[in-house]
C-alpha cells in the first residue's frame, strides 16, 4: 500500500532465466550482520497473538505465488522462495506452541537464524515511523466543498522497463508520456494539482473537502472513501508519476517554521492551517504524486507484495535491502493514545515499503485504520531496533 502502500513500489528484475536458480540481486549486504545465539535477545512478544496468525498468511501466499526457486538475498543469508515460506509458517507454529520468553526463544535458535539490521549508524539504531489507512468522507461527483480530487491513473501516463531495452544498472523503471514522438518526465505535484497537468478525461475516484488529506492520502498510500449513502470504496496505491518524494515536513524544519522536536503529521496540518497562503508552496515542494485504483473496502490495505497488511504487525522497509516479506522482531519505544510513549516488543512481517523509507535504519510501523491510529502513527518517531527470523538450511 505505501507508502504507500503505500508509495513507490520497488521493482525487482529477475535474471539467469535459464539457471537452475533465479535470483533476485539485492546488494548492500552490510545492511545486516549476524547475530551469536549467545546474543539473541528474548523475543517477547507484547501483541494479540490471533494478529500475528492473520499477518502470517499474507508471507505465505506471496511466497508460494512467486516461483519456488527464486533466491532472495538478506544480506549475506540466500535463501529461496520456497524456503522462506515454510520459516514464516513454522515461525508462527513455534509462536503458537511454546511459552513465552526463553523457551520460545530457544525454540527459535534450533531451527532459525536472526540477523539484525546495522541501522542508520551502524550500530543497530533504526529510525521508526508510523503510517495508517485515513478514513476519508467523500463525493461521487465534484459539489460543495469536495472540489479536491483523488486521482485514478491517467491515460497518458507510461511506465517502461528498463530491463526490456537491456539497461539493467540504475532505476529499474521510469515513468513519463508522449509529447510528439518523445518520451519526456511526468509532470510534477504542482503542475497536476495547480496548472491543468492532467488529460481531461482522468478518472477521479472520490472527491474530498481538504486538499491536506488528499496529500495525505499520498504519503500513505491507500484510504478508505465513504459516502453519504454509507457505501464504502478503497483508494489503493496504482502508480506514481516516477518524481522523487521530497520530505515538507523537512521543509518546513529547514525554513524554521516548525521545530525537528515538534514535528508530526498533526504539526504539519497545524501549521497549513493557519497559514493557508503557503499550501501550495509547501505541497508542491513534493514533485511525487501518487495515483489511485479502486478496490473493495472489505479487507486491508494492500503492501508492496499485493497482499493484505494488518494493524500492529505489518511494516514498511527499504524493499532494495529486505526484499521478501518473512518475519522480523522490532523492539522500540511508541507513542500512545494518552499523549506519552510505551515500550513495544513483537513479531512483525515485513510487507511493506516506502517512497521515504531508505537504508537499513528506517522502519514505517502500520498501525491500522482510522483517526485512532492516525493520532499515533502522526507522532510516531522513535529509535529502537530491527531483526529479521531466517530459516536455516
Amino acid at each position: 500500500m505505501r507508502k504507500t502502500g503505500a508509495a513507490a513500489v520497488a521493482v525487482l528484475i529477475v535474471a539467469g532465466a535459464g539457471c537452475a536458480h533465479k535470483r533476485v540481486e539485492m546488494p548492500a549486504p552490510a545492511a545486516l550482520e549476524s547475530v551469536p545465539a549467545e546474543s539473541w535477545p528474548t523475543l517477547t512478544d507484547d501483541f494479540d497473538p490471533e494478529s500475528l496468525q492473520t499477518a502470517c498468511g499474507p508471507s505465505i501466499d506471496y511466497l508460494e505465488r512467486v516461483p519456488a526457486d527464486l533466491i532472495f538475498e538478506f544480506g549475506p543469508v540466500e535463501r529461496s522462495a520456497a524456503e522462506l515460506a515454510a520459516g514464516v509458517r513454522r515461525i508462527c507454529e513455534i509462536i503458537a506452541d511454546s511459552a513465552a520468553g526463553e523457551e520460545r526463544t530457544k525454540a527459535l535458535q534450533e531451527e532459525f537464524l536472526l540477523l539484525r539490521s546495522v541501522g542508520r549508524d551502524g550500530r543497530g539504531e533504526v529510525l521508526f515511523t508510523g503510517y495508517f489507512e485515513p478514513l476519508l468522507d467523500a463525493r461521487s461527483e465534484e459539489s460543495g466543498l469536495f472540489v479536491n480530487p483523488i486521482y485514478g491513473v491517467p491515460g497518458d501516463l507510461v511506465t517502461a522497463e528498463l530491463a526490456d531495452f537491456g539497461i539493467e544498472d540504475g532505476p529499474t523503471r521510469v515513468v513519463g508520456r508522449v509529447d510528439e514522438r518523445r518520451f519526456v518526465p511526468y509532470p510534477e505535484r504542482d503542475a497536476i494539482d495547480f496548472g491543468g497537468g492532467l488529460p481531461a478525461d482522468t478518472e477521479v475516484i472520490g472527491w474530498v473537502d481538504d486538499p491536506v488529506d488528499v496529500f495525505f492520502l499520498h504519503v500513505q498510500g491507500s484510504g478508505t472513501l465513504i459516502f453519504p449513502d454509507g457505501g464504502r470504496l478503497r483508494a489503493g496505491f496504482a502508480v506514481t508519476n516516477g518524481r522523487p518524494y521530497r520530505s515538507i515536513g523537512r521543509l518546513l524544519i529547514d525554513d524554521g517554521l516548525v521545530s525537528r522536536e515538534e514535528m508530526s503529521m498533526q504539526a504539519i496540518r497545524a501549521y497549513l492551517e493557519a497559514n493557508p497562503e503557503e499550501l501550495r508552496r509547501v505541497l508542491s515542494s513534493n514533485p511525487s504524486y501518487v495515483f489511485f485504483r479502486p478496490l473493495p473496502a472489505d479487507g486491508g490495505p494492500l503492501g508492496c507484495y499485493g497482499e493484505p497488511v494488518t494493524g500492529g504487525r505489518s511494516i514498511a522497509t527499504d524493499r532494495g535491502l529486505f526484499p521478501a516479506p518473512v518475519m522480523a522482531w522490532i523492539r522500540a519505544v511508541v507513542p500512545n493514545l494518552d499523549g506519552g510513549e510505551e515500550p513495544i516488543s513483537r513479531f512483525v512481517l515485513n510487507q511493506d515499503t516506502g517512497g521515504s523509507i531508505r537504508g537499513p535504519g528506517r522502519v514505517d510501523l502500520f498501525f491500522g485504520q482510522g483517526d485512532e491510529a492516525g493520532d499515533v502513527a502522526g507522532r510516531t518517531k522513535h529509535t529502537g531496533e530491527l531483526f529479521f527470523l531466517l530459516p536455516k538450511r
